[in-house]
């Protein structure tokens, strides 16, 4: 008799580009069952094009290679995060309700948009490379510049930073762009999902109004808040924009918050398959992304200098007001 289970648990970037993931998939087939292999309403009606102005997915670190830099190198920011994390989190904002809570409804629905998504052109990306602040001392992480990691090969035109825009072609996301960005050395840690909704018809307070945005805040301290224009207390008609916040650390007292990994462990243990991606997944998120890297390995552009500790290339805003110059970000929380 069995009385054991496998779990096959393979870790991120999974290949190099679309061929080599979907040989390793063939590879993994011939040898496991997909089973083991683990690679509200009230927003309902607004949650679509009609009232969506853009949606901004962030992930941020604040160190760099840390003398891994050969490592890194090989992959680069997209392969490393963008093709496998930002593609899970443009999967959840923009997925339809599945029919249950089951592993295989999840992720059916999740392939669903990437396949409505178009590979991404490079004239609407912009890569980055992190050099040291020569301001700090010396001995700090901060002084090195990416190519000052003795790792990384001299000359490397490896980006640490990227940012791209990604279109969802169907009724509910058509005209809506899906800004990520990602990157290294940049001035603080932070995984986010920014919602910002479009201009009220009719406007009647004289353009004082931010736009609404919805924030969901995956780390640290995972949060949701809506950013709300409110009028101030007092006799005069002054608009203020406020937050409505909902920290978890905060409203839940006493509550263990277990970090990614012990929960993709636990969900290792238990079966349960619906935070990892399947195969078919898998095969979309390369589709829309090996046209880019390939693009970037045959021309090799000069990715653009961002000072470690900054808020990463300054490229990175133009292009989202060249494309879209009505879009209004925050930018003291960017």
């Amino acid at each position: 008799m069995n009385w054991g289970f496998t779990r096959i648990v393979v870790e991120k970037p999974f290949g190099h580009d679309l061929e080599s993931s979907e040989l390793l998939s063939r590879h993994l087939a011939s040898l496991f069952d997909e089973q083991q292999l683990f690679g509200n309403q009230i927003f309902g009606p607004i949650w679509n094009s009609q009232s969506i102005k853009a949606v901004k997915l962030t992930f941020k670190e604040p160190i760099g290679t840390k003398g891994r830099g050969g490592y890194f190198d090989q992959s680069g920011i997209i392969r490393d995060v963008m093709q496998n994390h930002m593609v899970q989190l443009l999967c959840l904002v923009a997925m339809e309700k599945p029919p249950s809570l089951d592993a295989d409804d999840i992720r059916a629905e999740k392939v669903k948009v990437l396949k409505r998504v178009q590979p991404i052109k490079l004239e609407e990306v912009v890569l980055g490379q992190y050099v040291g602040d020569k301001s700090q001392s010396a001995d700090s992480e901060a002084f090195q510049g990416y190519l000052e990691d003795s790792t990384v090969p001299k000359g490397s035109v490896t980006p640490t930073f990227a940012s791209a825009v990604l279109r969802v072609s169907n009724d509910r996301w058509e005209g809506v762009p899906f800004i990520i960005k990602a990157g290294k050395a940049l001035n603080e840690r932070k995984a986010e999902i920014r919602l910002q909704f479009k201009d009220a018809q009719g406007d009647i307070f004289s353009q004082r109004c931010q736009r609404n945005e919805l924030v969901f805040r995956v780390q640290p301290n995972e949060a949701v808040y809506a950013k709300l224009m409110t009028k101030t207390p007092g006799l005069d008609f002054n608009l203020q924009e406020t937050e409505l916040d909902l920290t978890l650390t905060e409203r839940f007292h006493g509550h263990k918050f277990p970090d990614a990994y012990e929960r993709l462990l636990w969900d290792v243990y238990c079966g349960n398959q619906s935070s990892f991606v399947r195969s078919d997944e898998l095969r979309e998120a390369w589709r829309i992304f090996t046209p880019l890297l390939k693009e970037i390995e045959e021309k090799k552009p000069k990715p653009v200098n961002y000072v470690f500790g900054s808020r990463g290339p300054t490229e990175a805003d133009e292009l989202e007001r060249r494309l879209w110059n009505d879009i209004q970000w925050h930018l003291y929380l960017q």
